[in-house]
């Protein structure tokens, strides 16, 4: 799995690419926590190369949207599921606890 984050002058935009599963999903809070230790509390998960979320990577999500609105700080939201992945989110209920949206550009116009 491949992650990149992007700063903005609102948010940060970390974007991954691949699975999220057991295997990959400590690279994936390692990334969430970083943006956090670095004071930056308004994250927007940019999942449109992810291909498949495990159970394990839904947790991580969990996780680091509780750190980013602690203390009402910030939030964390989805932004760009594929159909697999959103389906996923969905049977999850992901959906009433995330702000998920269509498009990157939207999620961070959002926040």
């Amino acid at each position: 799995m491949e992650i990149n984050t992007r700063a903005f002058k609102r948010c940060d935009v970390v974007e991954a690419s691949g699975r999220v599963d057991a295997a990959t999903a400590p690279q994936l809070e390692a990334a969430l926590n970083a943006v956090n230790e670095a004071g930056r509390y308004n994250i927007v998960f940019d999942m449109s190369g992810v291909d498949f979320i495990s159970s394990v990577g839904l947790r991580v999500l969990i996780d680091a949207r509780r750190r980013c609105r602690q203390y009402n700080r910030g939030d964390l939201v989805l932004a760009s599921p594929s159909a697999n992945v959103d389906r996923t989110l969905e049977l999850a209920g992901f959906h009433t606890l995330f702000r998920v949206y269509p498009t990157t550009l939207e999620a961070v116009g959002s926040i």
